[in-house]
């Protein structure tokens, strides 16, 4: 009853406060218990935004509150100031937390915090002058006993510049307590007296302190507890209604606080059924999940070394040692070397993946290999290491060839770690799965080190043979085997070259393919012309710089060359393009669903489908049990099926999804056997 009192002794001095005050105010005057002033993050480009803050800071034992305050405190309200042309956006809060106090729960910030706003330049802003910003601010600051209405008139001058600025720690800080912003809604259900949301969530994805935040005040009792249950590929929140309650709206953002650092999702809900049942989540049931996703993503980048694109340049990098007969203290030099490229080549790729989804585009693992530009690159370089494989001319191809100063060796091993992990990205394969989907709903820095250890996983098997001497022991002795096995290796990266230009044609049509043959036949005809010079003694520098440059030209010339993709391929097994209509409707009919999710890029998805899924006895069983088969091609960027992917848990392809009438859905091994599927369809 006491808080009741607080709280309208606080209303109503807070629409007392005069219009006009201009300073930070306290009760009576006196010093703020929340205190808090407006900073800009730097200047501003005409017709582009820069960050604004509130910067919050409550004293000891005080605190402050989120948009929905609870069943006690009140809202922030803002009153800007800003000149013609000028816009702000709505505020972005950071997670916050509960704090029950006589049956009343409070959603707060009791530590310091910042309330985020993009603010947009007009077009037409003079570059160099200095604009006065300016907002009136009232908050409520509360202790466990007492409310203080508070309020200030804050300002910020902002100048306009030519660019905009570049993000500061500060408000990177900021940033990070944001919650991130979930990309795709989340499903509502009312009950008697309840709700239940179903927010898809990988179930990779840790929940140690689980906390679900309605933004809309009224729409649930926010001090009823709150139960929360696993089900496949998503949380289930079960929610109390108020008493009496209105309506419910047609739907409502929330937030997700994920543990106890407070890390959350950010959402929207919608009307729409909920599956039944889950099982009850423990509240520190989700504690070792970080490490076994580690692990998984570990051996996952150990099992990408047996790739046809991978496996040679792994390989002829071991016998590098052998050749040159290094020493101890070389072989972990370059083991460390190597791991470290590959290393940071998996995390500058997950997280520019990372950036690229904050930024709302729907993609997801080995996005690269969807854009033709890469495709023709990496054909072109395919066939370049092929041609030097088979003898046609001597290059140092970082790590395989001249060797001198302990610098330049130490080089050639971290270039072959970046190469070997750029071209080790076509699929999700084994114990990847879980790990990346993961990643994408992670906290960054939880993401980025899953990326890194998909780094070092793949460097892994290097690194063991530079610091561990029997396995070095193992490999054979030096001899003329290894020019006959460099030579054989050429076979795999000539098999991998050909791929790559079946898929610039799948992509884009005959144009790219011809274009793409013709530039890898003069970059050929240029480094058989630097071999010849190179077996007569004479400098060929000038043959392979140009050899360069056309791939350069190749690069800028690619984007005009694509036309239209190849036809539909002709498969045993009847499909259907894939599309969430479609499994709605199939799911509606009640029969069963198989999910195929590939691309023409990914080598496990071709190896399946050559021995597990396009097979007579599979059709045959499929056609008995009447199954519709739904293939999603995800070869160029589609964001359905990158959603839906991501809703699966899988950060890439392959995925293979089983639809069993009434029952929730099955996501099946990224490793198929026929028996497999036609076990599925005959139960």
């Amino acid at each position: 009853m006491l808080r009741f009192v607080l709280l309208i002794i606080a209303v109503v001095g807070l629409s007392g406060l005069p219009a006009s005050a201009q300073l930070p105010t306290g009760p009576a005057g006196g010093p703020q218990r929340v205190a808090a002033a407006l900073v800009a993050e730097g200047p501003v480009a005409p017709a582009e935004s820069v960050a604004l803050a509130l910067d919050f800071r409550p004293e000891k034992g005080w605190h402050g509150y989120w948009t929905n305050p609870g069943d006690a405190g009140l809202g922030m309200t803002l009153d800007w100031d800003l000149p013609d042309g000028w816009t702000v956006s709505d505020p972005r809060y950071p997670v916050p937390d509960t704090l029950l106090i006589s049956g009343l729960m409070n959603h707060v910030y009791e530590d310091p915090y910042g309330v985020l706003f993009a603010i947009t330049a007009p077009s037409d802003a003079e570059p160099g002058t200095m604009v006065p910003i300016a907002v009136e601010a009232n908050w409520l600051a509360c202790s466990d006993r007492l409310c203080v209405p508070e309020r200030a008139r804050l300002s910020a001058t902002v100048r306009v510049a030519r660019a905009s600025a570049e993000a500061t720690a500060r408000f990177d800080r900021w940033r990070q307590a944001l919650p991130a912003p979930l990309d795709r809604p989340a499903r509502f259900e009312e009950q008697a007296g309840s709700i239940r949301v179903s927010i898809p969530l990988p179930n990779g994805v840790a929940l140690t302190e689980p906390h679900l935040f309605v933004e809309q005040k009224g729409v649930v009792d926010a001090a009823a507890p709150q139960r929360v249950l696993r089900q496949d590929g998503a949380v289930v929140f079960e929610l109390q209604r108020p008493s009496g309650a209105q309506p419910l709206p047609s739907r409502f953002d929330a937030v997700l606080r994920l543990d106890e650092a407070g890390n959350g999702l950010a959402f929207t809900t919608e009307p729409g059924s909920v599956a039944p049942g889950g099982t009850p989540l423990d509240g520190a049931a989700g504690g070792l999940a970080l490490p076994w996703l580690l692990l998984s993503a570990l051996l996952g980048g150990v099992l990408l070394n047996v790739l046809p694109c991978v496996f040679p340049i792994l390989s002829l990098k071991a016998l590098a040692l052998l050749r040159h007969g290094a020493n101890e203290a070389t072989a972990r030099r370059e083991g460390l070397a190597y791991t470290a490229g590959t290393t940071l080549a998996a995390l500058g790729l997950g997280g520019l993946l990372l950036a690229l989804r904050a930024g709302g585009e729907q993609v997801g693992w080995a996005f690269q290999l969807q854009e033709p530009v890469v495709i023709v690159l990496l054909a072109l370089l395919a066939m370049a290491i092929t041609a030097n494989l088979v003898g046609l001319y001597q290059f140092a191809i970082p790590g395989f060839g001249a060797r001198g100063s302990k610098a330049g060796e130490t080089r050639g091993a971290f270039a072959t770690g970046l190469l070997a992990s750029f071209v080790a990205t076509p699929c999700t394969g084994p114990f990847m799965a879980a790990a990346l989907g993961a990643a994408l709903l992670l906290p960054v820095t939880q993401a980025l080190a899953l990326f890194a250890a998909l780094g070092i996983g793949l460097g892994l098997p290097f690194l063991l043979l530079g610091f561990v001497r029997p396995l070095r022991r193992a490999l054979p002795k030096p001899g003329a085997w290894m020019e006959r096995f460099r030579r054989w290796m050429a076979l795999p990266m000539g098999l991998t070259a050909l791929a790559l230009a079946w898929l610039a044609w799948r992509m884009g049509g005959w144009t790219l393919l011809l274009g793409t043959s013709v530039f890898a036949a003069v970059i050929l005809a240029l480094l058989v012309r630097a071999g010849m010079r190179q077996q007569s003694g004479r400098p060929a520098v000038a043959a392979i710089l140009a050899a360069m440059f056309v791939g350069v030209g190749a690069m800028l010339v690619t984007p005009h060359l694509v036309g239209e993709a190849s036809a539909e391929r002709d498969g045993v097994l009847p499909t259907q393009p894939f599309s969430a209509e479609a499994l709605a409707q199939a799911r509606a009919a009640g029969r069963p669903v198989f999910v195929w999710m590939t691309a023409d890029w990914c080598v496990t998805c071709k190896v399946n489908e050559a021995t597990a899924i396009e097979t007579e006895s599979v059709k045959q069983a499929f056609e008995t049990a009447d199954v519709v088969v739904l293939r999603g091609d995800w070869t160029r960027r589609d964001p359905a099926i990158t959603r839906y992917l991501t809703e699966r848990g899988s950060a890439g392809v392959p995925l293979y999804v089983w639809y069993e009438p009434g029952k929730p859905a099955e996501n099946l091994p990224q490793l198929l056997s026929s028996d497999t599927l036609i076990h599925r369809a005959a139960r």
